[in-house]
């Protein structure tokens, strides 16, 4: 029997799928085998486009079939196997697989096809292929790799191969339809067409690279970005931890601080009552016994001898029928939870100014992409920042108040300390916060009938103790003022001035984009209305600042 299974064609035991010997062979209901993977393998990608099928015969299935091992071709294919024809099967790798293109002259199973001719339009093996090698005037026929789909180029009118491309109708066609329904159209060689189009190809594909290298620069950028975000947002985590750290050991070092004067006042106090109690006992100790001695002498019969023994008695100390303490309600330390009370709601209240500071912060952090400039005060909104008043450069004759929001000239100095952040001559102040990203505040301001307020940002190294032009807001090229006064406004940048022709409004609006240099003050009342922008390049973090005219106050509203 193994004998004769040898002379056996080895394809009857092979895979038309991997050209190998049949491994677990199935066998389909149009009667073809297949390994039991191969046939899986090709069935899973041809469900993508929700077709079922024979990879030999095209035989397709409404459902996938269930795969049932055949037992008599396991068998045959263990018993002739061991006669060698494992070895022969593999052998002839040249039948054409479900991926290859297949020679279209062979009859009985196709081997892969080598070339292509563009002018038969058909695909041919090494063997068929010969008479292209061989007869002169097939030589001449362009043979190109194996492609699938030459049949397009057939004419599906004329049967012919289409080598007239047809201008008027953007279409390929064969000589008979260019004497037909193209005729008089404006009409030339495949050959001429494809060398017009292969310059626009190669135009496209010269704009598709430069978009692929910008758009790969983009993707290089931002992944610098991301790096650069991850390692800031890192950053920030580590170094709030710290300080919210050090801020809970602060309060715990107060916590113990205040625990220790409570205790140590506890101490103190109890010492003095318990000193005072002991001596109260004393007391009462030795009138128990002086009380006893004239118990004891009252009950003595003889006269003369009571008056004897109580003339002897030592005379009592003058003593208070009451001790004269004055006991106080119980409620020693109430006045220190109290004042731990305050503080707890003032480090509320401060806690949630700081988050609102913190969580704007967070909000107005801005990577590459662009967003859209405001166009409304909704917008607006979105970068609203919660900003206070530095003190510290504060001239001597401003008084800040509401939390150092609200600032208010005065007509004499007050009692502050000297620093070197102080404005000396200018009566100005500047925010405690620095200014980067996108920001938007707004700042009320009146008073005055003569003077005015100037809402201004500036750079933190404009001078403190200059003349006016060095540090008065707009006089120099480190700050830019709006100044604001009964009848309108007033731009000013380095000295420059521009007239701002608008009714005054008792309520300015300030809208920073650094990155981008744009600078905007709006007008507030019931609508919302641009007054002057400033298109320019910002060098370093910006402060937001005021000044104050005489009898004017201005105040940094919260939002």
């Amino acid at each position: 029997m193994a004998q004769s299974g040898a002379q056996l064609d080895p394809e009857t035991f092979s895979c038309s799928l991997c050209l190998d010997l049949l491994k677990d062979p199935v066998t389909t209901s149009c009667g073809h085998n297949y390994c039991r993977e191969c046939l899986q393998l090709h069935w899973d990608a041809e469900e993508e486009r929700r077709v079922c099928s024979c990879p030999q015969c095209r035989a397709t299935f409404k459902q996938r079939p269930v795969l049932e091992k055949n037992f008599l071709l396991a068998a045959l294919v263990q018993t002739f196997g061991k006669t060698g024809l494992q070895k022969a099967a593999p052998a002839d790798c040249h039948y054409a697989g479900a991926e290859d293109v297949a020679c279209d002259i062979c009859t009985a199973r196709k081997l892969k096809a080598l070339k292509s001719c563009l002018a038969c339009q058909v695909s041919y093996c090494d063997s068929h292929l010969q008479p292209h090698r061989d007869v002169a005037p097939l030589q001449k026929h362009k043979l190109v790799e194996p492609t699938h789909g030459l049949q397009v180029n057939i004419c599906p009118q004329h049967d012919e191969v289409m080598k007239i491309f047809c201008r008027t109708d953007q279409q390929s066609i064969c000589y008979l339809c260019s004497m037909d329904e193209h005729q008089g159209h404006n009409t030339v060689s495949a050959a001429a067409e494809r060398k017009v189009r292969h310059s626009e190809l190669e135009e496209t594909r010269h704009k598709i690279q430069r978009s692929i290298q910008h758009r790969e620069e983009d993707v290089k950028v931002l992944q610098k970005e991301v790096k650069c975000i991850n390692g800031s947002a890192d950053k920030a985590v580590k170094d709030s931890d710290d300080i919210f750290t050090q801020v809970i050991n602060l309060l715990e070092k107060r916590r113990s601080e205040v625990q220790q004067q409570v205790r140590s006042t506890q101490e103190t106090e109890v010492g003095q009552v318990k000193e005072l109690q002991k001596k109260l006992e004393q007391e009462i100790a030795g009138l128990k016994k002086r009380d006893a001695e004239l118990e004891k002498i009252s009950h003595t019969l003889d006269h003369s001898l009571f008056l004897h023994n109580f003339s002897s008695l030592p005379a009592l100390s003058q003593s208070p029928d009451s001790s004269g303490l004055e006991i106080r309600p119980l409620g020693y330390f109430e006045d220190v939870a109290a004042a731990v009370s305050k503080l707890r709601d003032e480090i509320q209240e401060v806690l949630a100014e700081a988050l609102t500071i913190i969580s704007s912060a967070v909000k107005n952090v801005e990577v590459l992409l662009n967003e859209p400039e405001p166009s409304c005060r909704d917008d607006l909104l979105r970068y609203s920042r919660q900003i206070t008043l530095d003190p510290n450069t504060a001239h001597k004759r401003l008084l800040l108040f509401e939390r150092n929001r609200k600032v208010m000239a005065m007509e004499e100095d007050l009692s502050l300390c000297d620093h070197p952040d102080r404005f000396t001559v200018c009566h100005q102040v500047l925010s405690t916060e620095s200014l980067t990203g996108r920001c938007y505040w707004e700042v009320e301001w009146g008073g005055g009938e003569w003077g005015g307020v100037e809402v201004a940002v500036a750079y933190r190294s404009i001078s403190r103790s200059g003349e006016s032009e060095e540090s008065e807001f707009g006089l120099n090229d480190t700050s830019w003022s709006l100044v604001c006064y009964p009848g309108g406004y007033l731009f000013t940048h380095n000295n420059v001035s521009t007239d701002v022709s608008d009714p005054e409004c008792s309520r300015v609006g300030v809208y920073l984009n650094h990155k981008a240099g744009l600078l905007s003050f709006y007008s507030i009342s019931g609508t919302i209305k641009l007054l002057h922008r400033v298109q320019t390049t910002f060098t370093q973090p910006l402060h937001a600042g005021l000044g104050i005219g005489s009898d004017c106050s201005a105040e940094l509203m919260k939002l």
